[in-house]
C-alpha cells in the first residue's frame, strides 16, 4: 500500500502559533482554503483510491477538495486526529509549558511510550500510535492501492518516524508545513518505508550522511 499523509491547511491557531488539539476545531484560513484547492493538482500523479480525514473540521475541510476531485467520499476516523495536548492545549508553542508538547512526542519517538500529555485528557504515545495503527489497518484491509491520509503535524510526525524502519527517532523533530505531504509505502504486517516528506527524498536511515536527514531544501 502507498500512504501518503496531508496535514491539514493553515487554520487561525497555526498563525498565532498556539496548540489547539480539542474537536471540532477551527476551520481553514483563508490560505489554508488555497491550500486545501491546490492538493489535487499537487496530487494528481498519484493514484489514489480512498481518502480519510480526523474528526477535526480543519483535516475535513482539507479534504474535500482532493476527494471531490477523485469521486470519492471523504472517509472520518477520530483514529488519525491530533495528540491530545490535555492541560497544555491553547499554549503558545513556544512557550515553556508549550514545548513540554513537542518534548513528549520526541520521548514517544525515542521509545518511552508511556508517557502522557498532562492531564485527565491526556494520552500515552502506546495509545496515539495504537489508534493511528488501526486506521492504517483499515485502509490497507479495503485493498486500496494508494490512500491519502488528511491528519495532523505532530501524528503525522510521529507515526511516520515510529512506523517507518528507515527513519531514526530524532526524525520527528523535522518540520512538516500546512499541507506537507509525508509517502511511504508498505503495509502493516511488513513495516513502512519513508519514500519522500514534503517532496524531499529521504535518505536511508545510517546511509549516505546524517540518519533520517532529507535529501534537499523541502522543508525550509
Amino acid at each position: 500500500m502507498r500512504l501518503v499523509l496531508i496535514r491539514h491547511g493553515e487554520t487561525p491557531s497555526n498563525v498565532i502559533s498556539r496548540l489547539d488539539t480539542a474537536a471540532p476545531g477551527p476551520a481553514l484560513t483563508a490560505l489554508g482554503q488555497r491550500q486545501a484547492a491546490a492538493l489535487p493538482e499537487a496530487l494528481a500523479d498519484e493514484d489514489i483510491e480512498a481518502v480519510y480525514a480526523s474528526t477535526l473540521l480543519r483535516t475535513r475541510l482539507t479534504a474535500a477538495p482532493l476527494a471531490a476531485a477523485r469521486g470519492l467520499d471523504v472517509i472520518v476516523r477520530a483514529g488519525i486526529r491530533e495528540i491530545c495536548a490535555g492541560d497544555l492545549e491553547g499554549e503558545p508553542g513556544g512557550s515553556e509549558r508549550g514545548q513540554r508538547y513537542l518534548r513528549t512526542v520526541l520521548a514517544w519517538a525515542a521509545g518511552d511510550l508511556e508517557v502522557r500529555t498532562p492531564g485527565a485528557g491526556g494520552e500515552s504515545g502506546r495509545q496515539v500510535l495504537a489508534r493511528f495503527d488501526a486506521v492504517v489497518a483499515e485502509a490497507a484491509r479495503s485493498g486500496a492501492g494508494t490512500v491519502a491520509m488528511v491528519s495532523h503535524g505532530a501524528a503525522i510526525r510521529l507515526w511516520a518516524t515510529v512506523r517507518a524502519h528507515n527513519l531514526d527517532a530524532d526524525f520527528a523533530a523535522h518540520p512538516l508545513r500546512n499541507t506537507g505531504v509525508v509517502v511511504l509505502d508498505g503495509s502493516p504486517d511488513d513495516g513502512f518505508k519513508a519514500l519522500s516528506w514534503t517532496g524531499a527524498v529521504v535518505a536511508p536511515a545510517r546511509e549516505g550522511g546524517p540518519a533520517g536527514q532529507a535529501a534537499g531544501d523541502g522543508d525550509r
